[in-house]
């Protein structure tokens, strides 16, 4: 079992930063992949980001390539989202997600641990 409790979202204008925080608690948060996924009204849930369990790999959903940067300190079990150049159709809540696997999926169905969430809003 892993607990995900996601911290760092607000309200922030366009072009602007924040930092995504994700606190797992639990056993062996090393060996699993995490994922950052978000959810908008009027919309389906959809991936952001991933990270392997060893930090190696990384993979990001092509409308925030460039701008979002995802990471992990183990040592902390800890994962993170720094995002930039923020957009107002990047407003939405944002997931933590662990999957058992390790991998990097972009799948939805793939992990097995979600987070609560945290409301981001970017204002034009």
């Amino acid at each position: 079992q892993v607990q995900l409790v996601e911290s760092g979202g607000g309200l922030v204008q366009a072009g602007g930063s924040l930092r995504l925080s994700c606190a797992a608690s639990g056993r062996a948060f090393g060996n699993y992949g995490m994922g950052w996924f978000r959810w908008a009204p009027g919309k389906e849930r959809e991936f952001v980001a991933a990270i392997s369990f060893s930090a190696t790999s990384t993979r990001y959903a092509d409308s925030v390539k460039g701008r979002f940067t995802i990471t992990r300190d183990n040592d902390k079990d800890m994962v993170y989202l720094q995002m930039s150049s923020l957009k107002p159709e990047d407003t939405a809540i944002y997931y933590c997600a662990a999957d058992w696997w390790g991998s990097t999926s972009n799948r939805e169905s793939d992990y097995d641990y979600w987070g609560q969430g945290t409301q981001v809003t970017v204002s034009s």
